[in-house]
């Protein structure tokens, strides 16, 4: 709903007036808003293309669901993103919008498939001292969900930009085949495309929401993180930000498809549709809804990940990284302790398949192959843990997470200051989306961190007083780095830099099981001679 003309006009004079050179983030004045509007508290805001109006919350002021690109549908499916354009009126920002397409999945949040494609936006939110002549330090953070799920509203950082001071964003992203696929005379990283896109669009506007596009942090968790991996190692998108979060994001090496293998798999996921010629199965497939997309998605064999090859990402990250053509800014770079056991619940426990000591030797074999998981069997042996989904699950997450994580250490150490830690709070809460009542042990299992920096799907974390005592230490680690110095928490100790500390990590724990502490231990906490024998044969 558009705010009646003579408002617009007066606040078009105040945005030229001398004293107030852009629109001031704070509440309208309440004879100038309607009736209909005054219980919501609303803000207005100009971006480049337009005015949006906000909200005002107990935590400060939120934009929802701001389009920062065009929808990427018709002929512009798998293509770059197309700038947005400029509207007249107030457009409303107080709701989110469109979830990318994707299919559903177990989480409460995501029990339909969306089949929207209109659906590139940021969300923005601000403490409520930010104005437009303020400049606070920015994070943007993208979500995860293998690459194939999730929403930049999966987290509310709300209360994390209040108590660190800063403005944050969170965006959408195109998701699997519509944001990955690869096929002759396209690109396949539109996923990595419009992140550059909603940073861009962060480098445009973010002045008139209080915070500095000189300072922007860019941050995300599990397929977040890997996104972060592969924006540190993209020519494009070096200058936008200066620095960078990576939270479980080392996954297989921070590794991308090359183009031989993107291009094989994506010819044969558009053969799966009818589109059987290589030449015309972009345009084939741009004919096609949808749902037929997502449905030939679901159960199929392919992974969506960045194809390495191209002007977006000419060398593997890892490789990058190693040989300085990665972006120099300063890195935090960590993973959580036992990162496994939410997939192993998974697995087995959540379908009523519990892993049973008989079956445990075969599981391993299977996930792992038969030479690496015969090994296996030694360092992992059943009588260490309480239950063999325990064991397995610590040879996953040390395969898949753990050991990635202190891999990338040394190699990010070699573009520039990267600062290590390891979430390792046993008493974590379960991820939500987790059934009440299970008795599994989830411990400081994957994206249980984030519940200690923002809100989880809009919830608050229900956290005993040493939980909350802990999230209060992360956040100011966090929102130090934010802010351009070394991650630090008063009376804590320092997150190690890998250029003077090489191989030291910050184990953050509650006070009664240790306090955060560093240490050198984890390569062998982790068996990750193993798992770097393993990697390199």
């Amino acid at each position: 709903m558009s705010l009646p003309a003579r408002f617009l006009r007066r606040a078009l004079q105040l945005a030229l007036s001398a004293t107030v050179a852009l629109v001031v983030l704070a509440p309208l004045p309440t004879q100038a808003v309607p009736t209909d509007l005054r219980t919501h508290a609303q803000v207005l805001a100009r971006t480049e293309n337009g005015w949006v109006r906000g909200d005002a919350t107990d935590e400060g002021r939120q934009f929802l669901g701001m389009a920062y690109a065009q929808a990427p549908s018709g002929d512009l499916r798998w293509k770059a993103p197309r700038p947005v354009k400029n509207w007249h009126g107030v457009k409303d920002a107080t709701h989110y919008r469109n979830y990318c397409a994707q299919n559903a999945w177990y989480h409460p949040d995501y029990k339909e498939q969306h089949t929207t494609e209109d659906c590139l936006d940021v969300n923005v939110y601000t403490p409520s001292a930010a104005t437009n002549v303020t400049r606070l330090p920015v994070m943007v953070f993208i979500h995860g969900g293998a690459n194939i799920g999730g929403a930049g509203r999966d987290i509310v950082p709300d209360t994390f930009a209040r108590r660190t001071n800063t403005v944050v964003v969170t965006l959408n992203y195109r998701l699997g085949a519509l944001g990955f696929l690869t096929l002759p005379g396209t690109t396949g990283n539109f996923a990595l495309l419009d992140q550059q896109a909603a940073l861009r669009w962060v480098g445009a506007n973010i002045g008139h929401f209080g915070g500095d596009h000189t300072k922007v942090t860019i941050a995300g968790e599990s397929a977040g993180g890997g996104a972060v991996c592969a924006q540190l190692a993209s020519p494009a998108s070096h200058r936008l930000y200066r620095g960078a979060i990576i939270q479980s994001g080392a996954y297989f090496d921070c590794q991308g498809k090359t183009r031989e293998t993107a291009v094989i798999d994506g010819l044969a996921f558009a053969a799966k549709l009818g589109c059987t010629k290589p030449a015309t199965a972009a345009d084939c497939l741009r004919a096609k809804p949808v749902k037929e997309l997502l449905d030939a998605q679901s159960g199929g064999p392919e992974t969506w990940n960045y194809t390495i090859g191209g002007r977006e990402l000419p060398l593997q990250p890892a490789d990058a990284f190693t040989t300085g053509r990665a972006s120099r800014v300063p890195v935090i770079n960590g993973a959580n302790s036992n990162e496994g056991l939410v997939f192993a619940y998974d697995i087995f426990d959540r379908v009523g398949n519990p892993l049973t000591a008989d079956a445990y030797p075969q599981a391993l074999t299977s996930t792992f192959g038969e030479h690496t998981g015969t090994k296996a069997l030694d360092h992992y042996a059943l009588s260490s843990y309480e239950r063999p989904v325990y064991a397995y699950a610590a040879a996953f997450g040390d395969q898949l997470f753990a050991c990635p994580a202190l891999r990338s250490n040394p190699r990010l150490a070699k573009r520039g200051p990267v600062y290590t830690y390891e979430f390792a709070d046993r008493t974590s809460p379960p991820p939500t989306g987790i059934p009440a009542g299970t008795d599994f042990d989830f411990g400081a299992t994957h994206a249980t961190e984030l519940a200690y920096l923002f809100k989880p799907f809009g919830h608050t974390p229900d956290f005993n007083a040493e939980q909350r005592t802990l999230a209060a230490q992360m956040t100011a680690y966090w929102g130090s780095f934010i802010h351009g110095s070394a991650p630090h928490a008063a009376g804590q100790q320092a997150m190690p830099e890998q250029g003077t500390r090489p191989g030291e990590v910050l184990q953050l724990r509650t006070a009664s099981a240790g306090g955060n502490t560093s240490t050198t231990t984890l390569r062998e906490v982790h068996h990750c001679d193993l798992w770097d024998a393993a990697t390199s044969s």
